[in-house]
Parts: C-alpha cells; sequence; structure tokens
C-alpha cells in the first residue's frame, strides 16, 4: 500500500467532521461495502453511503473527530479516534475504531466499532 495512512485517516476523519457527504463518500470506491452499529448487516455502494450520511448528519449535533493512532494492516489499516460530541464539545465524547481495506487509494471496506466514554 502506498498512501500515508496517518495523513489519509486525519483527512478522512475531517470529513467527518465537516459533515461534508460528497467529500466524504469520495474516499470509497464505487462498491464500497461500509458498517457501523446502525448499518451492522453493511451498506453497499456510494449511493447507498451517501444517502445514510445525509440522515446521519441531519440527526446528529456536531461531531469533531481526532485521530489517535492507526496501525497498518495487510490490505489497509485500523484506526482508532476520538470524538467530542456537540458544538463545545461538551455532549459527550466517544471512541471508535475503524478496520479499513483500501483498493486503488480508496477505501473498499470500513467497519466502525464505537462507545462512549463515561464522564470522570
Amino acid at each position: 500500500m502506498s498512501i500515508d495512512i496517518e495523513q489519509f485517516n486525519a483527512d478522512w476523519l475531517d470529513a467527518w467532521t465537516s459533515k461534508d457527504v460528497d467529500r466524504l463518500v469520495a474516499f470509497y470506491v464505487p462498491d464500497t461495502v461500509y458498517k457501523d452499529p446502525q448499518t451492522a448487516a453493511g451498506l453497499n455502494g456510494r449511493d447507498a453511503l451517501s444517502i445514510y450520511l445525509t440522515g446521519l448528519f441531519g440527526a446528529t449535533p456536531p461531531m469533531t473527530y481526532e485521530p489517535d493512532e492507526t496501525w497498518p494492516i495487510p490490505g489497509g489499516y485500523c484506526g482508532r479516534w476520538y470524538c467530542k460530541v456537540g458544538k463545545d464539545g461538551t455532549d459527550g465524547l466517544l471512541r471508535g475504531f475503524d478496520l479499513v481495506i483500501i483498493e486503488q487509494g480508496l477505501i473498499k471496506l470500513n467497519e466502525v466499532y464505537i462507545h462512549e466514554i463515561p464522564d470522570g
């Protein structure tokens, strides 16, 4: 794999933070597979992902994603991140982990695992 996974991950998480559906979907191959706790059966393709993200972003408060660590794996990487929820980050904190498989410089498979970090 010839991409800088730390930079790719940071740019991708920035697109999540900005809630820019077009920019975000451009990180994925046309026949991508996306899975998160709300889509455990998976979404197939950019169109399905775009529809899902449009609804998700419309229903959620501002969220600021910050990369933590990335680990290369065969065909891609795993990345851990933190997410501050709310305009000022006081509505909650999430920690997440992504399994990302890359094909031709874009995401072929993305599995997302998330949990809330309790206060104090």
